[in-house]
């Protein structure tokens, strides 16, 4: 008996000294797949791998604007530094949007800022529209006669076109999608007028001539994209796009995400993520965990205060 206490108490000894991390760490991606957080998610996944020495896996879990997937590592995942979040603006927007059951700032904590991106106002390559004024026109002209296609309700392609409408004192009827691929058919065949989607995966559909951009939410013209003008030049003081961050659950241990902190902002210095951040026009946020932390505090009462104020209204 004394002998197997003391290999018991061997293993345990054992098991605590593992390094972290000690098996592959899954990336729940709360959004379906194609869109831009897939697509960085897997980038990302690529070049911590190589820093970890685990495999970084990426998991789809969308549904529910983000929800579903953020919900699942906030409270069913182990708080153990192998499974992460890529979160994107519902985390921060979802709170006074719709009623959670988890909240970001208790039972999330920031691992990364990665970048922000804005959306791509898209239209179909035939359509008679060319400026961002020829739609408003038209939304003018009969108030709910244009459609914008978006990801879901309290996507940001969905809150994109609402501060769009806010602006512009139009009225323009929402067509929620199950993500924005779902979409690109609608515009294309004529039965949806816009779309703001995600520059990330806008831009793939726009090289392939299917649909064309209007203008970005974007504060400023992109390098990427010189000739896209942003809508701030029709509505001066419009700016709109969605943050992309890791989360981890908040009791994860410190130094696990200390590592994955490292391992995130040392990814974004690789030519690959660099080139991809470049290709979708992204601009910074704070990287450090402290530092997001304090922005997406800001993020959550931003939301809070337009939705305080009746400029958005709250989802049932």
């Amino acid at each position: 008996m004394l002998l197997g206490a003391a290999a018991s108490g061997a293993a345990l000894q054992d098991a605590h000294a593992q390094p972290y991390p000690s098996r592959p760490i899954t990336m729940v991606v709360p959004f379906a797949p194609g869109g831009t957080a897939d697509v960085l998610g897997r980038e990302f996944a690529v070049e911590m791998s190589k820093l970890l020495g685990q495999n970084v896996v990426v998991e789809l879990r969308p549904g529910a604007g983000g929800n579903i997937g953020a919900e699942h590592v906030a409270k069913q995942s182990r708080a153990d530094g192998h499974t992460l979040l890529l979160g994107s603006l519902s985390v921060s927007t979802n709170v006074s949007l719709m009623k959670l059951n988890w909240d970001p700032r208790k039972d999330l904590i920031p691992v990364a800022g990665i970048a922000t991106v804005p959306n791509l106002l898209v239209v179909a390559a035939d359509s008679p529209f060319k400026t961002v004024s020829d739609l408003i026109s038209a939304a003018k002209v009969k108030a709910g006669s244009l459609f914008f296609g978006s990801s879901g309700p309290g996507t940001s392609s969905h809150l994109a076109g609402e501060l769009f409408q806010d602006r512009a004192g139009v009225t323009i009827t929402h067509v929620p999608y199950k993500g924005s691929g779902a979409v690109y058919p609608d515009i294309i065949g004529g039965r949806v007028t816009m779309l703001f989607d995600l520059a990330g995966s806008a831009v793939g559909q726009v090289k392939g001539g299917k649909v064309r951009a209007l203008a970005t939410t974007a504060r400023r013209r992109s390098p990427a994209m010189p000739d896209v003008p942003a809508i701030a030049e029709t509505f001066p003081g419009y700016e709109f796009g969605s943050w992309f961050a890791l989360f981890a659950p908040a009791a994860t241990p410190k130094d696990a995400v200390a590592l994955l902190e490292q391992a995130t902002i040392k990814s974004m210095q690789t030519e690959r993520i660099k080139e991809r951040l470049l290709q979708i026009a992204a601009e910074p946020v704070p990287n450090s965990s402290v530092d997001f932390a304090k922005f997406l505090a800001n993020d959550i009462e931003r939301y809070a205060r337009l939705v305080r104020e009746g400029r958005l209204d709250v989802l049932q």
